[in-house]
């Protein structure tokens, strides 16, 4: 869908191709968290996650300097979508040779011996059977998440252009190479968890992004660049941490689906989040008011955590999420 985009002859065409790849990107995404929690050691499975985390992050750039250089082209936005089409090698050769992770290989084996065939919703009802309160913590957090990081990220470059008089190429070059010191914040978050606890560095993760969030829209142009870094620093964390989260808290025959539904979640939240800042816009008559009144709510998402998340650092997948 990617490689298509680039022969995109208008641009329904192009929205429905992106919107087909976006959708399978994220699929992708959220699967191999869920590889990467089943196959790593437990003394290192937060590492894995956010090193994950790093590289896609790492990859937005990559495309964002390639716009930089082919964006003054006629039509070379279409050569930037070509680039997609190279990873087609590598999963040619995957197709064949990477292997299901060891504890899929051993449910689906203990499937085929009860005769139990699934229909497609039964992992869902299952999954909201046999662990509500998790999935309900879990999904819990990520709405209110999404609902604040949708509009302060979506608002971030106005927020510069139109209060600070930032230049289009400014926020450009803030975007580029003020991301990759936030893109750090990834691997140190899952390395932090390794070692402190993944309870207390999700806690600390998400208190920081509603902090950092609420004094960039709220502060003077001399701090607006290192709380930018900070907010997406906290941010790519938090993600991490959910992420690691999603995969540990659920056994390996709901593990994908509780991916698959907090991913879900997280675009509700996202779409509620926007909505809800263009009410409150109305009533406030400032997009920075708004979001700051979205980041407010969003602390409730640390006190879930606190209340109800249990610690799995260190702590094998069988150990914290047997199956039932």
């Amino acid at each position: 869908c990617t490689g298509l985009t680039a022969f995109a002859p208008d641009a329904r065409t192009f929205v429905a191709l992106q919107f087909l790849a976006r959708a399978f990107a994220i699929a992708e995404s959220l699967l191999a968290v869920v590889v990467i929690a089943e196959e790593f050691d437990p003394a290192v499975r937060g590492w894995g996650i956010g090193a994950l985390g790093a590289i896609e992050a790492s990859g937005a750039g990559f495309a964002a300097l390639l716009f930089a250089l082919v964006g003054s082209i006629e039509n070379g936005w279409r050569g930037l979508y070509l680039v997609g089409l190279v990873p087609l090698l590598l999963i040619a050769n995957w197709r064949r040779t990477l292997p299901e992770t060891e504890r899929f290989t051993a449910y689906q084996r203990q499937q085929m011996e009860k005769g139990q065939p699934e229909h497609a919703l039964q992992p869902v009802l299952y999954l909201l059977r046999m662990y509500p309160r998790r999935i309900v913590a879990v999904t819990t957090v990520v709405f209110m998440s999404a609902m604040m990081e949708a509009a302060a990220v979506f608002f971030g470059p106005k927020y510069l252009q139109d209060v600070h008089g930032w230049t289009p190429q400014a926020v450009g070059f803030l975007t580029v190479f003020g991301g990759a010191f936030a893109v750090i914040g990834n691997t140190f978050a899952g390395w932090l968890s390794d070692r402190v606890g993944r309870k207390r560095v999700t806690i600390l993760f998400l208190l920081s992004e509603v902090v950092f969030a609420l004094a960039y829209y709220n502060v003077s142009t001399s701090l607006v660049v290192p709380l930018w870094i900070l907010m997406i620093f906290a941010l790519l964390g938090s993600h991490v941490m959910i992420a690691a989260y999603g995969a540990e808290l659920f056994p390996t025959s709901y593990r994908s689906t509780a991916a698959g539904v907090r991913t879900s979640v997280w675009a509700l939240g996202g779409s509620v989040g926007l909505v809800l800042e263009s009410f409150l816009y109305n009533t406030l008559g400032s997009h920075w008011s708004a979001i700051s009144l979205l980041a407010t709510f969003a602390v409730l998402a640390p006190l879930v955590v606190i209340v109800t998340f249990p610690e799995t650092s260190g702590r094998s997948l069988e150990e914290i999420a047997p199956e039932r």
